[in-house]
């Protein structure tokens, strides 16, 4: 029954019923006075007075009873039909309830089906990552076998003939010793017959006085043939006085030496039993024996240091056990120094805390601390940046080869590495030994490694990575041994590099396709004087003091994820920066990258011997690289450098290639997965130089990749 024929039913037909029913009743009591009196018109008027009054009391009563019953009627008609609203309010209420049933089970239905469509698009995706993850294993463990089988090759091959060439210099030199040793006893032998002669003829003459003779030398007299010499960057072994032996000497020469003025003059013999020993030439001075380090703070001690730095001169060392020292310049110095060069610092460290009691806070702003670069310097900066861009030059068709100077001096600062040009151009400037060679040891792909005196270098080329993807690349020669590089990226825009002829990056600008220029790496001429390829300008900086905490210096990612990427990159150096550097001084100086922070990408595990990252560590690198994107959406000039660094198992040789491999791994990683520009990272391998865990074991804290904001040292930042 609907709503309508209910309210019909239960108020109007019982009201309508109720007032039908009560019009009878009145009819007959108006009616019954009118009777009476016709009926009875000859009573007297007491009675008719009376029955007047009896019928309007009961017309009264009909009247009452007539409005009880409307009353009832209505109220009864009001119940009914409140009656009727609560029905139909709670029929409408049971309808909304069943319609917002029936809603939320077509959504749940919906929606589980959407998760179950989404969960097989999941999994589907994840079966053709694993699939596209398993083929690219496979491909780079088969590249990676071809590469080994080729290098293993290489080698063998190199040390076939490696083995054959010394076989043939020792057979020389064997049969080059056995002739001198003869001609060397045939001497003797002839001197001692002509002294016997002599003798024999002094004595046939007594009468005169026989002039005194030198003696000639006597196969016991015959001078020792000098030690072989070691190579000069290498003092302390040095070689040992040579006595006269009882017999001819049988040595080994010395290649490329040559002999002493007096080795071929017969040395006469004392007549004691000690040997006089032979001349040597002045060796070369002997560093002192590094002392061990001894660190006698307790972690609670080093972890209050790490909070406050500046409270301490002594070293500031990782709060944690076997933690090696915070700054990558004090790492070096205890390399080559141990606890004496600790104390030496220290005392550097009192005596420059006092004479910058009175100076600066550390700056707050990039350009606050380039304050101290002349304004003379930067008011050139915009029209020699310009004259690089537009100059003249001649187009080459193939990327040039960049050269490898031919010798560097070693400063026993640290073991620095300065050119020797430089050296006389430069005042105070101490305890300089001697020029050696620079000598390239091997090239592994885009990869040379140089041996410098004890110490050896990795220099990779970054061209084939900033090229990957161009659209087209092309090179100028300009005058002064310079070469321009042109990128021409999807996009419109360019990508110009200077280099000099070592390869070292003069320029490095971005224009976009409205002709905007960005400059990215700039370091103007500041003399005439030549760079070199290894230079560490660092060595004439006091020792660096660390007056801010350690945690506002660096940034562990796996234990402090939630912290404010941007805001750590986008921080100042933590001191004043003397002037502009060319990023190959970044590269070669420790103490210029401690002026800047670090962040340290300890969530990328490398295994033993590789640089590959997994896709799952990958992941990892998401905020930091989120953070990289912000600071480039700001400027695009930015320049961000990448370290790659390994444990202390393995060759020198062997893990600077390695730790170079792994710094270009995380940064074509950044350009390929999250979009950060190739050219606005530059990497650089130091292999085990700066062990964050003081071991010579496998630590996996080791291996790891460090990313700074290297942009405030490489290019004045008045400058976009």
């Amino acid at each position: 029954m609907s709503l309508r024929s209910k309210l019909l039913a239960t108020v109007v037909l019982p009201a309508f019923s109720a007032s039908f029913m009560m019009q009878p009743v009145l009819a007959s009591a108006q009616e019954t006075p009118v009777i009476l009196a016709q009926d009875n018109s000859d009573q007297s008027s007491d009675d008719e007075l009376l029955r007047q009054q009896q019928a309007e009391e009961q017309a009264r009563q009909a009247a009452e009873q007539q409005r009880a019953a409307e009353e009832e009627a209505r109220r009864q008609a009001e119940e009914q039909q409140r009656a009727a609203q609560e029905e139909a309010r709670r029929a409408a209420e049971e309808q909304q309830r069943a319609a917002q049933q029936e809603a939320e089970r077509q959504a749940a239905e919906q929606q589980r089906a959407a998760e179950e469509e989404a969960r097989r698009q999941a999994e589907e995706q994840q079966r053709a990552a694993q699939e596209e993850a398993r083929r690219a294993t496979e491909e780079q463990q088969r590249a990676a076998q071809q590469e080994a089988e080729r290098q293993a090759a290489q080698q063998q091959k190199a040390a076939e003939e490696e083995a054959a060439r010394q076989a043939e210099e020792q057979k020389q030199q064997a049969a080059e010793q056995a002739q001198r040793e003869a001609a060397e006893q045939q001497k003797a032998i002839d001197a001692a017959a002509e002294k016997q002669a002599k003798d024999a003829a002094e004595q046939s003459k007594p009468e005169e006085t026989p002039a005194p003779q030198p003696e000639p030398a006597t196969p016991e007299e015959v001078p020792a043939a000098p030690a072989e010499q070691k190579p000069a960057p290498q003092p302390e072994v040095q070689p040992e006085p040579q006595t006269q032996p009882e017999q001819p000497p049988v040595q080994t020469p010395a290649p490329e030496v040559e002999p002493q003025d007096n080795e071929t003059a017969p040395v006469k013999q004392p007549e004691q039993e000690t040997p006089q020993p032979q001349p040597q030439p002045e060796p070369q001075p002997q560093p002192e024996p590094k002392a061990e380090i001894i660190d006698e703070r307790t972690t609670e001690q080093k972890q209050d240091v790490a909070k406050n730095p500046a409270s301490t001169d002594e070293t500031i060392v990782l709060p944690v056990e076997n933690g090696a020292a915070i700054l990558d310049s004090d790492k070096d110095a205890d390399n080559s120094g141990g606890n004496q060069s600790r104390e030496e610092r220290r005392k550097q460290r009192e005596q420059q805390r006092i004479a910058d009691e009175n100076k600066a806070p550390p700056p707050v702003t990039d350009a606050a601390a380039q304050v101290e670069i002349p304004d003379a310097v930067k008011a050139t900066l915009p029209a020699k940046i310009e004259a690089n861009l537009k100059e003249e030059g001649t187009r080459i068709k193939e990327a040039p080869v960049f050269v490898v100077p031919d010798t560097t001096n070693i400063i026993n600062n640290n073991n620095t590495v300065i050119n020797n040009t430089v050296i006389n151009n430069v005042t105070n400037v101490t305890n300089v030994t001697n020029v050696t060679n620079v000598k390239v040891v091997e090239q592994i792909d885009n990869r040379i490694i140089l041996e410098t005196g004890d110490r050896f270098f990795v220099r990779g080329d970054d061209r084939p990575r900033l090229r990957r993807d161009a659209e087209r690349t092309y090179y100028d020669q300009l005058p002064h041994g310079r070469t321009r590089e042109t990128i021409v990226r999807p996009g419109g825009y360019e990508i110009v590099t200077i280099y000099d002829r070592y390869g070292d990056i003069v320029q490095r600008s971005r224009i976009d396709r409205n002709g905007n220029e960005y400059l990215m790496i700039y370091v103007p001429d500041y003399d005439d004087t030549p760079r070199a390829a290894i230079f560490d300008v660092g060595y004439d900086l006091p020792p660096m003091r660390l007056t801010i905490p350690v945690r506002d210096y660096i940034i562990d990612v796996a234990t402090d994820p939630e912290r404010d990427f941007y805001n750590f990159l986008s921080l100042p150096p933590v001191e004043p920066v003397e002037r502009i550097y060319s990023i190959d001084e970044v590269r070669h100086s420790a103490r210029l990258r401690d002026k800047v922070r670090r962040i340290d990408l300890d969530t990328i595990h490398f295994a033993t011997g590789s640089a590959e990252v997994s896709l799952s560590q990958a992941k990892t690198l998401r905020k930091v690289a989120v953070a990289m994107q912000k600071v480039l959406a700001k400027d695009p000039g930015e320049t961000f450098f990448i370290e790659g660094h390994t444990d202390a198992v393995g060759s020198d040789k062997s893990n600077l290639v390695l730790s170079d491999r792994r710094a270009e791994s995380v940064a074509s990683l950044l350009t390929e997965v999250y979009d950060i520009p190739a050219e606005n990272l530059v990497t650089q391998g130091y292999g085990e130089r700066f062990l964050k865990i003081k071991t010579q074991t496998a630590e996996q804290e080791n291996r790891r990749v460090t990313i700074r904001r290297v942009t405030p040292l490489v290019r004045p930042v008045a400058r976009k």
